[in-house]
């Protein structure tokens, strides 16, 4: 068994990520959580795309235009840091 090694930087073979993939994992950023590959100098992402290939994983549909469940009903923005609000505006501060 010849190993090829996928992503130098962690030393993960593509047998690792082929197993991975087997495990469920279906895209670059969850053989990263697993194994670290691809999170330092990146150059392992496209190899890593190469290997787990397309059409393995379930893809998510976007939903028509003007399709109801595509409307956002909450307001998603994030709250305010309380540190923010104690930071002076930099036109009060001058």
């Amino acid at each position: 068994m010849n190993r090829v090694y996928v992503c130098s930087c962690f030393g993960i073979t593509d047998q690792q990520v082929r197993q991975h993939a087997a495990d469920g994992a279906c895209t670059p950023r969850q053989i990263a959580s697993a194994t670290k590959a691809g999170t330092d100098c990146g150059s392992c992402v496209r190899t890593i795309q190469g290997i787990l290939g397309r059409g393995a994983c379930p893809r998510r549909e976007l939903p028509a235009k003007g399709d109801a469940a595509g409307v956002l009903t909450a307001d998603v923005r994030p709250a305010p840091s309380p540190l923010m609000a104690q930071a002076p505006l930099m036109a009060e501060a001058a």
